[in-house]
């Protein structure tokens, strides 16, 4: 069914195929199913609804980011406590930075292709 009103953001995964072509859902479900636990993306339910599934990675990509921001806020605190060197406490900084410019950039694709799924299905 093609889609009229959704526009592809920048934000737009590169593994999912653009909304209305063939085959765009299963392109969305299988990128999806990479953002949760293995045992979720198996589920019948998720297997069958797509958008429950994009819900479900929503909710995991964030509880990630609040992780990898919880981590990047207490590193300067508490690695040195764990007897590292200040270069690999100053390298796990940047490292927890980029990610969580990454788990941004996934969260924010992801609510495009919720939104692309839900569309879909009016």
């Amino acid at each position: 069914m093609p889609l009229t009103s959704t526009r592809i953001s920048p934000d737009w995964p590169c593994q999912v195929k653009t909304p209305g072509s063939y085959d765009w859902e299963r392109s969305a479900a299988k990128w999806l199913r990479e953002l949760v636990p293995a045992r979720y993306a198996g589920y019948p339910v998720f297997v069958r609804h797509p958008v429950l599934l994009a819900r479900h990675a929503h909710i995991q990509v964030q509880q990630e980011l609040r992780v990898a921001r919880t981590a990047l806020q207490t590193a300067r605190a508490d690695l040195p406590g764990l007897g590292l060197h200040e270069g690999v406490i100053e390298h796990t900084i940047k490292l927890y930075a980029a990610e969580v410019m990454q788990l941004q950039h996934i969260a924010r694709s992801v609510r495009a292709v919720t939104q692309a799924l839900v569309e879909a299905h009016r």
